[in-house]
């Protein structure tokens, strides 16, 4: 007796869990198919903070405020990026800075025979300008040598890589510097446009001069103002 009314308890438990079955397989269904969404929300969110945190680690990298010149190689989407061979990383922008030491180095030593080569035209464009026609041939190697080590520097100045951070604004030595990059390089291009305009107009050998006087003048200070 006790025996059949254990199976008898057993088997209307079975019908009363069979009944429930569907109602609560479907309130499973439902609930695991919340906990999907809810897992690939977060997901989405952990993916979105780490790009996040990584496009803020690469602004941190370069300075705010840098020349298009150096931009166009080492900006975040240079062409020195694009070629794999300077990764925009902690380690990389280190290696960049050795290399921006020595480009500012080698800027400098042109700058300096920049101003030797000034000299040296000077000096035989004045004698030129007295009628001794026998220093033409120095002179235009003495222009030649200013040119060509002008440029050089130039060069090295605006393409060497980006500092780490944007440099400090008033009147620092730096900003004193780049100001009169500006002024010796429009009167470096007013020489030598002047320069090919002297044998149809003598009028303009005192501007010839004077450009040439500015352009080596504001050279020579904004070397002075960058070493003390």
């Amino acid at each position: 007796m006790k025996r059949t009314s254990f199976i008898t308890i057993f088997f209307l438990l079975a019908l009363e869990l069979f009944a429930q079955g569907p109602s609560v397989a479907r309130a499973d269904s439902l609930s695991g198919g919340t906990e999907a969404v809810q897992v690939v929300s977060d997901s989405m969110a952990f993916v979105n903070t780490i790009q996040t945190s990584q496009d803020s680690s690469i602004r941190t990298l370069l300075p705010n405020h840098y020349l298009f010149t150096q931009k166009i190689l080492w900006g975040e989407n240079g062409l020195l990026r694009k070629t794999g061979s300077f990764p925009l990383t902690q380690e990389g922008r280190d290696r960049e800075m050795d290399i921006r030491y020595r480009m500012n180095q080698l800027h400098q030593i042109a700058g300096l025979v920049s101003l030797a080569g000034m000299i040296g035209s000077g000096i035989t464009g004045q004698r030129l300008y007295s009628g001794k026609d026998h220093s033409k041939s120095a002179h235009e190697a003495f222009v030649g040598l200013t040119n060509v080590s002008y440029v050089t520097s130039l060069g090295l100045g605006l393409f060497s890589p980006p500092a780490m951070k944007d440099r400090a604004g008033g009147l620092t030595a730096l900003n004193i510097h780049k100001a009169l990059s500006l002024v010796h390089i429009a009167s470096m291009l007013t020489t030598n446009i002047l320069a090919g305009m002297l044998e149809d107009n003598a009028k303009l050998v005192p501007y010839h001069r004077a450009a040439a006087i500015t352009a080596f003048s504001s050279l020579l200070v904004a070397t002075v103002v960058i070493k003390i």
